[in-house]
């Protein structure tokens, strides 16, 4: 466009093909022949279900933006959204083979443990009876057919749920039939014989579709699913003056399930005119139709699990892991008098969260406590959290929940909680228009004879005991009285709707983070152009601002070792010539999901160090209320720096990014492997007070923020 600045795209790339090749990695794990095989069909499950919500949100949003007329190219790749749509869907295509072919192979494996997914056609005859006895009273009474005619519009087809779509004629017309697989039927059946054997409910309905249309002629039948886009964003929304904003919420929610088609999903031998009615009628092109033969839905892998005989979950499953106590930390002694004393760091899924809900279960009756004030973002289904801070309100101390009511997909559940917490007495606040709130900071406030006392809990993630044990995250405690200070004034300034506080420690977003990020990034410049030691490190599960992009890539041509270890998406590319060569980005998909964000700046004992709830996105650092924490304790820094270099170290799990963008094994060349999570499982079990085996101090242990060896080892891999 005439006039429009000239976008730079020698080290970028498009963040949604960035995310793909991250999904790819998770079904990489999959392929894994060292993973058990059942956790492999578990890697494929989430493989699809990440690709769902891609759709329902990255794809979606790009939709909207090819919508407006004014014209917009994206600042990593310099594509319009029509183009990057069409990249998306070109790189989506192979993934569905891939999977395809990944699928038939564990199916293949799993039935050889007895674990067998059967066709109708598989079956015997008392299967057969079985199963028709199920169709018959458990499936064909919840079952609503239709036809499309002229008395009969297309009807709506919620997102992702499952349907039988069906071309049918009758006196030389045709027409198009449907059947819904409803969501509230098991998602198989299982068998009556020894073992682990099932029938798919879709197969099953897919079956006796015929049946359901007995004067009709029918030519060919599919399971189908629309996936629409969900990408609503409430702050965009007008919500009249003096609507209740939970009220807001429930009338977003109905919504969504309403939205633009943008992904048609077809199983099944379908003829083309099927397939190519459905796409009209849903205003899709061709390349939003994929074909695949696995399940459409693959949550129904969660519950397959649970059917597992004791010895075939023992010989296909991950050996169960309990989270630990952590060393140092004397169990049966109260949780508060211990954090008073010195800073406490949990590692989930490492250790468990029950020292922090126990701190908070002492607080609620504790006389000494004044208020508890918290910030929530996700929670479980059921939080014991919930009940801890209902008791505190209820024994009559201040309890303030500030409560993000828009976090994505846990809507509904947030606004129960809310409801929950206000009958206790607490005051609940529901955040800011258009700024969500995503940090993770609980304060306890004690009066201390003749003194105020603070005791501040910082989080890289939710407070969601489900969560906790599958997502590896940090949560630090500490009664350090300048962090309680800030946090203090945070709260105050929540509360009275201020998004431009000044804090002495606390780096605050959308305000002050972003700006003393790109602060503490020129200070390792200045230092590298001084000819000091410089290195900055970062622990985050995405990339994607630009501006810190840029001045990421401004320390590499000053001189700065920059390590990044990313999870997911990654816009920067690391290597490139002149430009980013002195970065190096990895990424470590494993049994948990890597989830800490960890800021370092400057190496050893003067390295300024921080966790936080921020990935570098724009919507983070701009558009979110974040926290990022000073670690200012020692020995919590020689842990957190400890745990890093497990990661760095990691050459079975983890994979380095090249100048093009894409991932690629380290070569072990003699190396011991070494996976990081597994060796901090290990480490855990050891360390838990009143382990059998006593806990030899951590190797690292004293060394502090050393990264120089790791920069190094990632060099000579590359």
């Amino acid at each position: 466009m005439p006039g429009q600045k000239s976008i730079d795209t020698r080290y970028t790339q498009e963040r949604e093909l960035s995310w793909l090749r991250f999904n790819e990695r998770v079904m990489d794990e999959a392929w894994d022949e060292s993973v058990p095989l059942f956790e492999r069909l578990k890697f494929a499950a989430i493989f699809t279900s990440n690709l769902d919500e891609f759709f329902m949100i990255r794809v979606g949003s790009i939709y909207d933006m090819t919508l407006i007329k004014q014209t917009h190219v994206d600042s990593k790749s310099g594509m319009t959204p029509a183009e990057q749509l069409r990249a998306i869907f070109k790189a989506v295509a192979p993934l569905y083979k891939q999977r395809d072919k990944l699928f038939s192979q564990l199916e293949a494996r799993l039935r050889s443990c007895n674990i067998c997914s059967l066709s109708i056609g598989e079956l015997d005859t008392k299967e057969r009876k079985q199963v028709e006895r199920h169709f018959r009273d458990y499936i064909l009474p919840v079952l609503s057919p239709q036809v499309v005619d002229a008395h009969h519009p297309f009807p709506h087809l919620p997102s992702k749920s499952l349907n039988i779509a069906l071309a049918l004629r009758r006196d030389g017309q045709n027409y198009f039939g449907l059947v819904p697989v409803p969501k509230a039927l098991s998602p198989f059946l299982t068998l009556e014989e020894r073992g682990v054997r099932y029938v798919m409910t879709e197969q099953i309905v897919l079956h006796y579709a015929d049946a359901l249309f007995e004067s009709y002629e029918v030519l060919g039948k599919c399971v189908v699913s629309v996936t629409r886009n969900a990408d609503i964003s409430p702050e965009d929304e007008d919500c009249e003056v003096g609507d209740d904003f939970r009220q807001h919420m429930k009338k977003v929610l109905r919504k969504r399930s309403r939205l633009a088609p943008v992904r048609l999903e077809v199983q099944g031998e379908a003829p083309e005119s099927l397939t190519e009615y459905l796409r009209v009628r849903l205003a899709l092109t061709g390349e939003q139709v994929f074909r695949t033969r696995a399940p459409i839905s693959m949550g129904y892998v969660y519950a397959l699990e649970g059917r597992l005989p004791a010895e075939s979950a023992a010989a296909l499953c991950y050996p169960p892991y309990t989270p630990r106590w952590p060393a140092g930390l004397v169990r049966g002694e109260k949780i508060i008098p211990q954090v008073l004393r010195r800073d406490l760091l949990l590692y989930y899924p490492f250790h468990s969260m029950d020292p922090f809900l126990q701190m908070v279960r002492e607080a609620a009756n504790d006389p000494d406590v004044l208020s508890i004030k918290i910030t929530i973002y996700r929670l479980a289904s059921k939080a014991k959290l919930i009940e801890y801070l209902a008791a505190a309100a209820e024994n009559g101390k201040d309890v303030t929940v500030l409560m993000e009511l828009r976090a994505r997909f846990d809507e509904q559940n947030n606004i129960a909680w809310a409801e929950r917490l206000e009958d206790a007495g607490c005051t609940v606040l529901y955040g800011f228009e258009g700024v969500k709130v995503h940090s993770k900071i609980c304060l306890i406030t004690r009066r201390e004879r003749t003194h105020i006392q603070y005791i501040t809990q910082i989080g890289t993630g939710n407070y969601n005991e489900k969560t906790a044990k599958l997502y590896t995250d940090f949560c630090l405690v500490t009664a350090n009285p300048a962090i309680g200070v800030d946090a203090a004034t945070f709260f105050q300034n929540m509360s009275t709707s201020n998004l431009d506080g000044e804090y002495r420690q606390l780096l605050v977003a959308p305000h002050s983070l972003k700006p003393r990020l790109t602060a503490l990034i020129d200070g390792e410049i200045e230092k590298a152009r001084q000819g000091r030691d410089a290195g900055i490190f970062m622990k985050v599960n995405s990339v994607t601002d630009r501006a810190l992009i840029d001045k990421l890539a401004e320390a590499s041509q000053a001189g700065v070792d920059v390590t990044l270890n990313v999870r997911g998406i990654c816009c920067l590319r690391p290597g490139v010539p002149g430009l980013t060569d002195r970065i190096r980005v990895f990424s470590v998909v494993g049994r948990f999901l890597e989830h800490p964000r960890v800021y370092v700046f400057g190496r050893g004992k003067d390295a300024k160090v921080y966790i936080g709830s921020a990935d570098l996105m724009t919507r983070n650092t701009e558009r979110r209320v974040e926290l990022a924490c000073p670690v200012l304790d020692e020995g919590v820094r020689r842990q957190i720096g400890h745990y890093m270099e497990l990661l760095t170290g990691d050459n079975v799990k983890a994979r380095v990014m090249g100048s093009d963008g894409c991932c690629f094994p380290i070569p072990r060349k003699g190396d011991a492997p070494l996976d990081a999570q597994q060796a901090m499982m290990e480490e855990a079990v050891r360390e838990e007070p009143g382990a059998a085996v006593p806990a030899g101090p951590p190797q690292s242990a004293g060394r502090g923020f050393s990264f120089a060896e790791v920069l190094a080892r990632l060099r000579r891999k590359k």
